[in-house]
């Protein structure tokens, strides 16, 4: 049995260092994506499909699985999930739910408008590290976080954000149906102070799913970064009630 990470966007991997220190668990791998911190594969096109199927490859190379996401992470799983994967056990996320009334953030939508979103990602990565930890701890991120993802922001990794966003307008209507699917028992992350996830939505995804509800009341966007040790203990407990 392997808990396994995924990050989102802009993070690499290293998100999950503070929260993978907290479990009382050492069977965990922290996933990658390619083109965070890392260069894209030649051939590999950003989309949320090819990231989709990239998540579903590098599951099947573990037993069992508690699969845990975040933003894009917690995106791609959904997607993967409506595949009923035999060897994932669980699942937690911290998405809302999808359907065709699915809405964007406001940077979302500038990184889908050619043109607008790459002045924004290049004036973004073109900015001292110290600018962007700034934009970052602007939207709630705690500095140290914000700092090591500043570090890691580059042309590469705007190439790879602009691709999965500009794929993924109409994500709502092509991975929702895909929710009604999943077997496995999960758990949706609420983050009360997250300014780019909506609480109805969230309700509605663990009414959809039958999961349980995490309610984080202080947190926001970088829960795992703010309350480490609280989170490792509920995922603890979680992991505990579905052996």
């Amino acid at each position: 049995m392997t808990a396994v990470f995924v990050h989102g966007v802009p993070e690499t991997s290293s998100l999950w260092d503070p929260l993978v220190a907290e479990l009382d668990r050492d069977d965990t791998a922290q996933l990658a994506l390619p083109g965070f911190g890392s260069a894209l594969p030649d051939g590999f096109e950003p989309t949320m499909h090819r990231y989709a199927d990239w998540l579903a490859d590098e599951l099947r190379r573990f037993d069992e699985v508690d699969l845990v996401g975040h933003d894009w992470g917690a995106l791609l799983s959904m997607r993967v999930l409506a595949d009923q994967p035999a060897n994932v056990r669980t699942w937690v996320i911290d998405s809302g739910d999808l359907g065709p009334d699915h809405k964007w953030h406001d940077a979302a939508r500038t990184w889908q408008t050619p043109g607008d979103g790459e002045a924004v990602m290049d004036a973004w990565v073109a900015s001292s590290v110290e600018d962007r930890a700034a934009t970052l701890e602007g939207v709630g991120a705690p500095a140290d976080g914000a700092l090591e993802m500043a570090r890691h922001l580059d042309a590469e990794m705007g190439r790879a954000i602009l691709g999965l966003y500009r794929s993924a307008v109409d994500v709502g209507r092509e991975w929702g149906p895909g929710i009604d699917s999943w077997t496995a028992p999960g758990m949706v992350v609420g983050s009360a102070l997250d300014p780019f996830r909506s609480p109805r939505l969230i309700t509605r995804l663990a009414e959809r799913t039958g999961a349980e509800v995490l309610e984080l009341s202080e947190c926001g966007h970088w829960w795992m970064l703010e309350r480490p040790a609280e989170v490792a203990r509920a995922l603890e407990s979680f992991w505990s009630r579905h052996p």
